[in-house]
């Protein structure tokens, strides 16, 4: 990804691709944006995102049977309250359930335990053509020396990222980097003289990142927080955007779109972006945090920052990626989405507007473990697509694992997806 404009010889950085046979489905007619005005509306052909052969060929048959019974259980609330709970007991007791963890949801979420084990994902996942997101992904640690650890361990993912091709980007969450109560804190606007000095460390820290993205010409995604802790990070990452996307993205910020203020967000990001001479880069999702959102405005007794329903916050993303798509020329976007709908939406955008499948300026990406329906039919059309591949060890990672598990739960529908297309897949191997 060495560049905004679209894609010359060897720009492209990614998994290498070789003609692959694919199943296309239509999206109706569209003019492309390079056709002369007179030229007859033509049928653009789109990915088929429920090709299982192409989706789930990475998988081997126990693989698949793995994973429908692991999104039979998480599509049980029950089950997995129950399980959470019981997981975070045991680890808490020192009971040795290592193992069944890492053979059950650590396999089929996480990469492994460290770079290099995730480096050993990365190979599996590029033989699809599909990219590689280290994603350090150990939360809630809140001391100093392992804040600073932290930062440590990004720096490794940002080098991993110059030196392997299958590697787009690098990530981080900003709790990683700052106490969560520091962060809302800094919201807030009252900080004390200690805390300004503390503030002060963790810009050090975000500059130290987006420094070494900056040198290294590999683009770092800055993780969305909680609404009340968001102010700050858009703020610090804001500055580092002027600072360093002067020529093109490098630092991305990402925006909640079941918040609904985000939409509008976008645009003055934007239009900030255009008065100040530099390139916004942003990661566009749905959101993770919608129930803590809800019940904490109710208990606060302050406005509800959640969209009012599912399609509000859909409306609202696919009128993001129109936007992004209108501002190809100062914008660059990851799609970070489950949602079928919205990835041929942004699809059909660049080809309206005459886009090359892998411009550098539009990356899909998915979660491990989930989507592959998605994330391998994209690839295996010729799109850029990663994924998301959190690393840590067990225990340390077990918080975003059981935020995986409540969250599948929460989106029965997206669970229910997952289920079938696995179902279907075994369905057509068992037929030959």
């Amino acid at each position: 990804m060495k560049g905004n404009s679209g894609p010359g010889p060897g720009a492209h950085k990614g998994p290498h691709r070789n003609d692959v046979p694919l199943r296309l489905r239509t999206f109706g007619p569209l003019r492309m944006s390079t056709a002369a005005p007179s030229s007859p509306r033509t049928t653009l052909p789109l990915p088929d995102l429920g090709d299982t052969r192409i989706a789930f060929a990475h998988m081997s048959d126990s693989d698949l049977w793995r994973a429908q019974q692991l999104f039979r259980i998480i599509g049980n609330p029950v089950i997995t309250g129950m399980g959470s709970w019981l997981t975070k007991a045991a680890l808490a007791l020192h009971l040795p359930i290592k193992a069944p963890i890492k053979a059950t949801i650590f396999k089929q979420f996480v990469g492994g335990e460290t770079i290099e084990e995730c480096l050993r994902t990365s190979e599996r996942l590029a033989k699809s053509h599909v990219g590689t997101i280290l994603d350090h992904s150990v939360e809630g640690q809140e001391d100093e020396d392992t804040l600073d650890h932290t930062v440590e361990e990004i720096l490794r993912t940002i080098a991993v990222a110059k030196s392997h091709k299958e590697v787009p980007f690098s990530v981080f969450k900003p709790t990683g980097i700052s106490r969560f109560a520091l962060l809302e804190k800094k919201s807030s606007g009252t900080l004390s003289t200690d805390e300004q000095t503390e503030w002060t460390r963790v810009e050090a820290r975000m500059l130290r990142l987006c420094q070494a993205a900056h040198d290294a010409g590999e683009p770092i995604l800055v993780d969305a927080e909680e609404s009340w802790i968001q102010p700050a990070i858009d703020e610090l990452t804001g500055r580092m955007m002027e600072r360093f996307n002067k020529e093109r993205a490098i630092v991305y910020n990402t925006l909640q779109h079941y918040r609904h203020d985000r939409l509008e967000f976008l645009r003055t990001s934007l239009a900030k972006a255009e008065k100040d001479n530099y390139h916004l880069g942003v990661k566009l999702v749905r959101g993770a945090y919608m129930e803590k959102e809800r019940a904490r405005a109710a208990e606060k007794g302050y406005p509800d920052p959640i969209q009012p329903d599912k399609r509000t916050s859909d409306n609202d993303y696919d009128a993001a990626l129109r936007y992004c798509a209108e501002h190809f020329d100062r914008v660059s976007v990851c799609v970070g989405t489950h949602n079928e709908a919205s990835t041929l939406l942004m699809a059909r955008l660049m080809a309206e507007r005459g886009l090359p499948k892998n411009d550098t300026r539009v990356w899909f990406a998915q979660l491990l473990g989930m989507s592959d329906n998605i994330s391998y039919n994209m690839a295996a059309a010729g799109y850029n697509v990663a994924k998301y591949v959190p690393y840590g060890p067990v225990r340390e990672v077990l918080p975003y694992l059981i935020r995986r598990a409540n969250e599948n739960t929460s989106a029965r529908g997206q669970t229910g997806r997952e289920l079938g297309l696995i179902l279907a897949e075994m369905r057509r191997r068992k037929k030959g």
